[in-house]
């Protein structure tokens, strides 16, 4: 059984109504698609086509997934599965209102910055087991552009405070030898 699969059939243990469903042809997907292309000045414009989101459950991915390779699929699980279970310890309400709202919905959204933070401790954590330290270091820039770009409504407009917290989290990873 190949990495994603035995990670798809662990998260759908433990959240049983999960799926995997495309992004194409969706309405709500286009309408958030459009919602944030509008919002972010055009700063979000591939919602669509390259980010994978996690919404009331269920994995919404863009064509992307299919030419995935099964190692990026399950890294891409890993980081989502943070993200279900926040949904779970949360509720969709408030967690709808943390990764919205605090502090500002844009350019500065502490409560989003939050709760990506710790998804993106995960993607660290599994591509340094999957691919080796050098690829975990190597995601530090698209990382910071991230967090500092319109990509998530430049949620966290500090690129030094985000390079400490990545240096933190490269440096909690478990020594290899």
């Amino acid at each position: 059984m190949s990495l994603h699969a035995a990670l798809l059939d662990e998260i759908r243990a433990e959240f049983p109504s999960f799926e995997v469903l495309p992004k194409r042809g969706s309405r709500l997907q286009r309408a958030v698609h459009h919602l944030l292309f509008a919002v972010t000045f055009g700063g979000q414009r591939v919602y669509l086509t390259r980010y994978h989101t996690v919404m009331f459950g269920k994995l919404w991915v863009p064509d992307a997934w299919d030419d995935m390779s099964d190692r990026d699929r399950y890294v891409l699980l890993r980081h989502e599965r943070v993200h279900l279970r926040q949904r779970a310890r949360m509720g969709d309400v408030a967690m709808g209102f943390v990764y919205l709202v605090p502090i500002l919905p844009l350019g500065l959204a502490w409560g989003r910055a939050r709760i990506e933070w710790e998804a993106y401790v995960e993607t660290i954590r599994a591509t340094d087991e999957v691919y080796g330290r050098a690829a975990a270091l190597g995601l530090r820039a698209e990382i910071v552009r991230r967090f500092t770009s319109g990509d998530y409504g430049w949620m966290w407009p500090f690129p030094r405070a985000v390079n400490r917290w990545f240096d933190a989290c490269v440096g909690d990873l478990p020594r290899r030898t």
